[in-house]
C-alpha cells in the first residue's frame, strides 16, 4: 500500500512539473515574435528612419554660362552671337521676338525714332523683325559682342564699309524674300515688313566664309550675394523722353513681384506681336553721349568712345554711374570699379547729350 502510495505522489509531481514547463514556453512564444515579424518591423524602423533623415540638396553644377545673360546651363555655347536691326517705328509695332533678345541696344537712328539692336545667344526665335537698313554706330556695337551682323539694307557708304569687311554680316537686300533667310508678311506695308528667319542664319554665313562659332567673353554678373547687397534709390517708374514733337517715350515700369521691369513705347505695352507676351527686361543700363547730324536725311554719327555719364537701373533700384568703352562693349563703373548686371535680360538705352540725361530721363519711386 505504502509503495502504491509513493508511486501515485511521484506520477503527481511530474505532471505537474511538465505543465510548468509547457506555461514557461508559452509564455515566450508570446513575447518572442515570429521570424517573418522581426524583418517586417525592421524595414518599417529602417523606412522611418530614411524618411526622418533630412535630404541635403545641392545646387546643380553647370559647366557653362551664357555669355549674355549670365544664365548656367550644360548646353553647349560656342554658337555665334547674332546682333539683328529691329525696326522701331509705330508702323512696326509689335515686333517679332523681341522678347528672346539676351542683350538689346536702343539708340536713334534718324530724327525722333529709335532703332534696336537686338542680341541673340541663348534664345533663338524662328523670326526676328521687322528688320531694317544699317548704320555705322549699331555695327561698331555689333562688333564689340563679336557678333554676326543682320539688317536689310544700308546707304552705300556704309554698305562699302561692310563689304570692307568692317564686320561678318548678311544683308536682306540681297536675300530679299527668299523664303530661306528673309520673308515678306502680307499684313504689313514695305519698308516694315522684313523678316528674318534665324535658322538659316550659319548656314548662310558658313557660305560666306564666316565662324559660326565663337568662344564669346560673359559680359559681368552679380552673384546671389552681391545681388541682395544692392544698396541704390528705389527705381520703380523709369522715363527716357526721346523727343517731346513728335512724342518718343519709352517707359520701364517695375513689378515687384516678378523683379523686373516691363517695357512701354508712347504709353503703350510692348508685347511680342504672336505671342501677346509683354517684353521684360532685368537690367536697365541708360547712358549719355555725343550725338551729331551728318547729312540731309537727319542720320547720325554717336560717340561711344569718349564715356559720361549714366544709370544703372535693377531690382527696383537705381544707381548713378559712369560708363567706359572697354573692347568695344559699353560698361557701367562707380568709383573706378566695373558694375555687375543682375543675370537675365539687359535693355541698353543712349541717349544724347544735348539735352542731356537729367532732363531726358525722368526716375520716380512710384
Amino acid at each position: 500500500m505504502r509503495k502504491s502510495l509513493g508511486w501515485v505522489f511521484l506520477l503527481m509531481l511530474f505532471v505537474v512539473t511538465a505543465c510548468s514547463v509547457d506555461q514557461l514556453a508559452n509564455k515566450a512564444s508570446a513575447v518572442k515574435p515570429a521570424e517573418g515579424e522581426v524583418k517586417e518591423h525592421s524595414k518599417k524602423e529602417m523606412e522611418q528612419t530614411i524618411e526622418e533623415t533630412p535630404v541635403l540638396e545641392q545646387d546643380p553644377e553647370f559647366k557653362n554660362v551664357y555669355p549674355l545673360t549670365g544664365e548656367r546651363t550644360n548646353d553647349d555655347v560656342s554658337h555665334r552671337i547674332m546682333a539683328v536691326m529691329v525696326n522701331n517705328h509705330s508702323y512696326a509695332r509689335p515686333q517679332s521676338g523681341l522678347n528672346d533678345a539676351d542683350l538689346v541696344y536702343e539708340v536713334l537712328a534718324e530724327g525722333s525714332i529709335t532703332r534696336f539692336l537686338a542680341f541673340y545667344h541663348s534664345n533663338q526665335p524662328e523670326v526676328v523683325g521687322p528688320v531694317r537698313s544699317a548704320r555705322e554706330y549699331y555695327f561698331t556695337i555689333a562688333k564689340g559682342y563679336d557678333a554676326i551682323y543682320l539688317y536689310h539694307g544700308a546707304a552705300e557708304y556704309i554698305e562699302n564699309q561692310l563689304k570692307a569687311g568692317a564686320i561678318d554680316h548678311l544683308n536682306g537686300m540681297y536675300y530679299d524674300n527668299d523664303r530661306n533667310l528673309f520673308k515678306r508678311e502680307s499684313f504689313r506695308n514695305a519698308p516694315h515688313n522684313s523678316y528674318i528667319l534665324l535658322d538659316a542664319v550659319y548656314d548662310v554665313a558658313k557660305q560666306k566664309g564666316y565662324d559660326v562659332t565663337k568662344d564669346h567673353e560673359p559680359l559681368p554678373f552679380l552673384t546671389e550675394e552681391e545681388i541682395q547687397s544692392l544698396n541704390g534709390q528705389q527705381a520703380s517708374n523709369v522715363t527716357i523722353t526721346y523727343s517731346n514733337t513728335p512724342q518718343e517715350t519709352v517707359t520701364f515700369k517695375y513689378n515687384p513681384e516678378e523683379e523686373n521691369y516691363a517695357r512701354f513705347s508712347d504709353g503703350e505695352a510692348t508685347v511680342d506681336y504672336h505671342s501677346k507676351e509683354a517684353t521684360t527686361v532685368d537690367n536697365i543700363f541708360i547712358v549719355e553721349t555725343g550725338h551729331r547730324v551728318i547729312d540731309s536725311k537727319l542720320r547720325r554719327a554717336i560717340d561711344l568712345n569718349s564715356g559720361g555719364d549714366g544709370y544703372l537701373i535693377q531690382k527696383g533700384q537705381v544707381q548713378k554711374v559712369t560708363w567706359k568703352n572697354e573692347g568695344g562693349r559699353i560698361y557701367p563703373f562707380k568709383d573706378g570699379k566695373k558694375l555687375g548686371f543682375v543675370p537675365g535680360k539687359t535693355w541698353v538705352n543712349i541717349v544724347p547729350d544735348q539735352p542731356g540725361i537729367s532732363q531726358s530721363v525722368s526716375i520716380t519711386s512710384q
